[in-house]
């Protein structure tokens, strides 16, 4: 779907995959004026195909278009997008238990613009690939470097929104803990240093005496994950007390078991973490139970294998 002079279509086209062309002025490949979302597809044991909680990844593109002053495809457009682009692609849409059909809206400037300002028009892209299933063989526990002189975002920045900018700067980092051995970075707040904000480019959890912990996203320097959300729900519904708050370093380092958050793993638990001169193992290196008991409760929802007491689970095809 495309604007003109601004204005969203009701409705977006659907062609066939392949190149686009843009001008070499358009704001997104001049100025980083671009957003992207991540959502998966799914088959049920019955064969259905299903989104998950579609309507927040729209919200969430909203948000981040308000921060870098794009142009707001509506809810509508964003979700019958999807759809769309599924339906078309049905047969790549995996068998139930082997993978999902991944899905990447984007949100670009595609207006040329040569002084730094707004883009004059914007494109939504909607783009799927079948993937495999992120844990082959079952859940495996990750380790994990606390980033010591590298930050994600700052206050006041845009490390609240899915930002394109936000994820190349993290490459360097993610890539210096990997040959080092660890999975991923913690990174830390850049004002104190002292508290966790993301992990990679997932969410954080923790959980001590039962209690569970994940940072506080109002600072505005942390993603709004839509499997965050849902996690603190379904731990609500299974009974833990779910606190919002500034997890220090130190809490997560005393902390029973931790897990990250995000679509592609849905939730991966934690092994281990290391600021570099302090390691804290976790479960003996094994699933911790809270983690198991949330992953299978998730997982399970979200191909209908559970009950949906919410409504999150959108029907296909």
């Amino acid at each position: 779907a495309e604007t003109a002079n601004g204005v969203w279509p009701e409705k977006g086209e659907l062609r066939p995959f392949g190149n686009i062309t843009m001008s070499p002025a358009a704001g997104v490949l001049n100025y980083g004026q671009g957003l992207f979302e991540g959502l998966k597809a799914q088959r049920t044991e019955s064969g259905e195909v299903v989104l998950f909680r579609p309507e927040k990844n729209a919200e969430r593109m909203q948000l981040g278009a308000k921060r870098l002053s794009m142009s707001e495809p509506s809810t509508d457009l964003f979700v019958e997008s999807v759809k769309a682009v599924v339906n078309a692609n049905l047969r790549w849409v995996p068998p139930h238990g082997k993978g999902s059909l991944y899905i990447r809206p984007c949100l670009w400037g595609s207006g040329p613009i040569l002084g730094v300002a707004p883009a004059p028009e914007y494109t939504l892209c909607i783009y799927v690939c079948p993937v495999g299933p992120y844990f082959k063989g079952g859940l495996s526990p990750i380790s994990l470097l606390v980033a010591q002189n590298n930050h994600r975002a700052a206050s006041g920045g845009q490390g609240g929104v899915k930002a394109i900018g936000n994820y190349a700067p993290c490459m360097m980092v993610s890539g210096a803990a990997k040959k080092e051995g660890f999975a991923e970075v913690i990174y830390l707040d850049a004002q104190e240093h002292k508290y966790i904000e993301e992990v990679g480019a997932a969410n954080f959890f923790c959980v001590k005496d039962n209690v569970v912990y994940t940072p506080d996203i109002s600072v505005g320097t942390i993603l709004p994950g839509i499997t965050r959300l849902s996690v603190i729900q379904l731990a609500k519904d299974l009974g833990h007390e779910v606190k919002e708050e500034r997890v220090s370093i130190d809490f997560a380092l005393s902390a029973d078991e931790c897990f990250c958050t995000g679509t592609a793993a849905v939730i991966g638990p934690i092994s281990k973490i290391s600021t570099g001169e302090k390691t804290s193992e976790y479960c003996g290196g094994e699933v911790g139970p809270v983690t198991r008991k949330l992953y299978e409760q998730l997982t399970g929802l979200q191909v209908k294998k559970l009950d949906d007491p919410h409504g999150w689970v959108v029907s296909v095809a």
